[in-house]
């Protein structure tokens, strides 16, 4: 696997052998980060359901200030740490060994705030409602924040959760990536 674009473009990351994760295709990254903008100026990632963490070193590369990796699979922990140190932006991240929702009561009460949030979990062990709702509930989103769920094709996602709308749906082989964003205030 590798870095698609920015700083580290094409740049080798190391994933978890075996079925315990399931890496986001670079072909599902580059498509997500160009309906983002390509590229940031700046900002803070979540990514929840870290993996080997090629989302969040994605968006680092990218432009993000800050990345907050979220993985409880000890092995997978191994390897975001292993990856973040050969790219030498262990300044711009943190990794929590912990569950989504463990690392959400975590940060309520500090002053993080989102900007973009990518949701992977397993794809039978989804709660993105629920992790969505309490980002909202909790004042943990910038004003112009996005989230970005990737799912199986066959799922869905209401048009709103919290203050959060969904604005666009893509499928790419068997994965369906949605897009919110906080509605726009009139």
């Amino acid at each position: 696997m590798r870095i698609v674009a920015g700083e580290f473009s094409s740049r080798k990351i190391e994933t978890l052998a075996g079925n315990d994760t399931r890496p986001t295709l670079d072909k599902v990254r580059e498509a997500v980060f160009s309906s983002l903008g390509t590229y940031f100026d700046g900002g803070t990632f979540l990514d929840l359901y870290a993996g080997s963490g090629a989302v969040g070193l994605e968006a680092l590369s990218r432009g993000m200030d800050f990345c907050i990796f979220c993985e409880k699979n000890r092995d997978a922990v191994n390897i975001i740490k292993k990856n973040i140190a050969s790219l030498k932006v262990e300044e711009r991240s943190k990794v929590y060994p912990v569950s989504a929702g463990k690392l959400l009561h975590l940060l309520k009460d500090t002053d993080i705030r989102f900007d973009l949030v990518y949701l992977d979990p397993p794809y039978r062990q989804q709660e993105n409602e629920k992790m969505i709702l309490f980002l909202c509930e909790n004042s943990m989103l910038n004003g112009d924040a996005r989230i970005v769920i990737e799912s199986l094709k066959e799922d869905s996602y209401p048009d709103r959760i919290g203050d959060m709308i969904r604005y666009k749906s893509s499928v790419y082989g068997i994965t369906k990536i949605t897009y919110y964003r906080k509605e726009e205030t009139v």
